[in-house]
């Protein structure tokens, strides 16, 4: 499921035959965020993406999002739920694999691993139960394990309820994958 919500950049209007601006737009956004902006301030009235360049923990997460065009996607309407890897988490991935993730030939495996990541709704912590399961963007199902600690999948939680104006972050340890 993709969801667009293309902006025209000098009216604010939506503009669904905009795209392309749009991405531009996006892009530049990002950009000028990552150099200078903090990742709460003003309380939560960021989008998730701005939140996630904001934090300084995400630039391979923010990466992947760009090289899959994602971007326009977590700046929409939502609300999300994104259980976010850390770069320590995505380091931890065998070599090369994030390196080959990136590369255009496989983006539709990156926007299978990221959109697993993502869950349509604000889910917060106090919102689950042990043993939960929830349905991801990308199809998939999650489990949710509160046994020793909040943990997704085999993911700890080890950030949780970061709020953004679309959603909410829950920032993650490692890097979670769909099943084959």
């Amino acid at each position: 499921m993709t969801l667009r919500t293309p902006v025209d950049a000098a009216s604010g209007i939506f503009n669904k035959g905009n795209d392309t601006m749009f991405r531009k737009f996006a892009v530049a956004g990002v950009a000028s965020i990552l150099l200078t902006t903090s990742a709460f301030a003003g309380g939560h009235a960021k989008d998730i993406v701005d939140t996630a360049v904001g934090a300084g923990n995400f630039e391979t997460l923010v990466a992947a999002v760009q090289a899959a065009e994602l971007v326009d996607t977590l700046k929409g309407e939502g609300p999300f739920t994104v259980f976010a890897p850390t770069d320590e988490a995505f380091a931890a991935l065998p070599e090369g694999t994030v390196e080959n993730l990136l590369k255009p030939e496989n983006k539709d495996q990156l926007v299978a691993i990221l959109t697993y990541h993502v869950v349509p709704g604000k889910v917060m912590s106090g919102d689950l139960s042990d043993d939960m399961t929830a349905a991801t963007v990308q199809g998939g199902e999650i489990t949710i394990d509160l046994d020793n600690g909040v943990m997704v999948n085999d993911a700890n939680v080890v950030q949780a309820d970061i709020e953004a104006e679309n959603g909410v972050i829950h920032v993650i340890d490692k890097v979670i994958l769909p099943s084959s």
